[in-house]
């Protein structure tokens, strides 16, 4: 049996395109909208036609194609209700524990505000793919526009419970970025000074960094390890996750 195939692409300044193709039924959803004509470019240039739209926040550079999208192939929109304040309102309003079906291939919705209020992922646990908006990066997060540190740090957390071999696909291309600011908190973390060597030489040649792993993400990024104790120590709140990951995060606005 053929499983599902991630096409990923650059779109806008940083974002990526990503098209999720059901080989079974032919079916494709593009994860997002940032950018329409090019999303709408890849798809026929890979001889598929776009059926659904999965938004994963209200955000413009991740619904502000939708419109275009529909009207050039009729696709149905499902996602959180934030949509509706970039876009129509979807067709099919996600929440929490919700599952979506693309041809033969079945997501789940896991709510993750923090980002956003209404930020969701979808997860797909038979094949171990997660798409996952900007509520997480490869080494980083997304930044707190909406939520709180504790509500940010809650979803990362349920992200970190999925298994580790969990593939991720994030939204946009900061893993440079990201790596130089880990390594500044983390330093003596030798998978994630493996990690921010294995970024370098990928963007050395052009190379996308997504998608992740769960696992690698587990090991190196410092948003999901707050829990740390030797990170704790280091920004000042042993004991405290909440407090350790509010102030990564804040180091990291700054940074």
């Amino acid at each position: 049996m053929t499983g599902p195939i991630v096409h990923i692409f650059p779109c806008l300044k940083d974002n990526y395109g990503l098209l999720l193709h059901d080989p079974a039924t032919g079916e494709t959803a593009t994860i997002d909208t940032p950018e329409a004509s090019r999303i709408l470019a890849e798809a026929e240039a890979k001889g598929w036609t776009i059926t659904q739209i999965w938004n994963t926040h209200w955000h413009p550079d991740h619904a502000g194609g939708n419109a275009e999208i529909v009207a050039a192939t009729g696709a149905k929109v499902v996602g959180p209700r934030e949509v509706e304040r970039a876009a129509a309102l979807p067709d099919r309003v996600l929440t929490d524990g919700d599952e979506v079906e693309l041809g033969s291939l079945t997501a789940k919705v896991i709510e993750t505000p923090g980002h956003t209020l209404g930020h969701i992922v979808f997860h797909l646990p038979e094949h171990k793919l997660a798409f996952v908006g900007d509520t997480l990066f490869a080494l980083g997060c997304g930044r707190l526009f909406e939520g709180t540190p504790a509500q940010m740090w809650d979803s990362l957390s349920k992200l970190r419970r999925l298994p580790d071999e969990t593939v991720v696909y994030c939204a946009h291309e900061y893993t440079t970025s990201n790596a130089a600011f880990a390594l500044s908190v983390d330093a003596e973390n030798a998978d994630l000074v493996a990690y921010a060597d294995g970024v370098k030489a990928k963007r050395a040649k052009d190379i996308p960094t997504v998608p992740t792993t769960i696992g690698a993400e587990k090991r190196a990024n410092p948003f999901l390890r707050a829990d740390d104790p030797k990170l704790q120590a280091f920004v000042g709140h042993p004991g405290d996750v909440v407090a350790t990951f509010a102030d990564v995060r804040e180091r990291k606005n700054k940074f």
